[in-house]
């Protein structure tokens, strides 16, 4: 069950809001939430997810192949009125424009049609969990700074230091792909997991993560040619080998 804590600590099912003009898909997206024990709410049109903002949302399930509606012009309106974490969902490749233009304009994840139910719950829940610690306070004082094999990463200034070195600026590139590192320590993972956590959404054989990875590795490791924080897997991905503070 995924839960959110509010004042007092009491704690409720986490709400989503279902953007889709389908009333059939609506209703068994709606469905399959409440099964999962979450309060799901649908709309169709930007008056209703106007409306429903109102009782602020958790979470955005928003389709961007409306029918009467601008799915991305929706996606502006959401944006100018809150910062709710949006997953929206395109057709196959050929909206791959769309997709890109989503996540610029503010998306947090995509999923493309047809998807599983299963995956689309992960990613809602995955949102919906970075939400809730960007914003309690403890947790973010507590995890401003991270620290792993001599290296400190500062999340405020994106900046990576260690004593005796100047320190190093990241782009927002290598800072994303590092911060999926870190947050899985000693675990494979694929490149389309790195191309979604960076937001190079290409095909996954693109090898402009592998470019990444050379940036980024030459930041961290001693001799970039034999690698020791950043594995590569071949046929798989990579892995961080680094030892990550608590």
């Amino acid at each position: 069950m995924l839960e959110i804590e509010q004042s007092g600590g009491v704690r409720r099912a986490a709400r989503v809001l279902v953007v889709d003009d389908d009333p059939a898909l609506r209703a068994m997206l709606l469905e399959f939430l409440a099964n999962n024990s979450l309060q799901g709410q649908g709309a169709a049109t930007q008056a209703e997810v106007l409306r429903c903002l109102r009782e602020a949302p958790d979470a955005i399930v928003l389709d961007l192949n409306l029918g009467s509606e601008d799915g991305l012009e929706i996606l502006k309106v959401i944006r100018s009125e809150s910062d709710v974490p949006v997953i929206i969902t395109t057709g196959h490749r050929q909206d791959e424009i769309d997709r890109v233009l989503g996540l610029e304009l503010g998306a947090d994840d995509y999923v493309l049609k047809p998807y599983s139910l299963r995956e689309l719950l992960a990613r809602i829940r995955a949102v919906t969990r970075r939400r809730g610690e960007a914003v309690d306070p403890v947790r973010q004082r507590r995890r401003a700074k991270i620290r792993f094999n001599g290296w400190e990463l500062d999340r405020n200034t994106q900046k990576l230091s260690r004593e005796g070195v100047e320190p190093v600026a990241l782009t927002k590139g290598e800072y994303a792909l590092l911060q999926a590192f870190l947050d899985a320590p000693g675990r494979s993972l694929s490149r389309e997991h790195l191309l979604r956590a960076t937001r190079i959404h290409e095909d996954i054989f693109d090898r402009s993560i592998d470019v990444q990875i050379l940036r980024l590795r030459r930041k961290l490791e001693r001799d970039e040619t034999s690698p020791r924080l950043i594995e590569t897997l071949r046929g798989v991905g990579y892995v961080f080998k680094g030892g990550v503070d608590p």
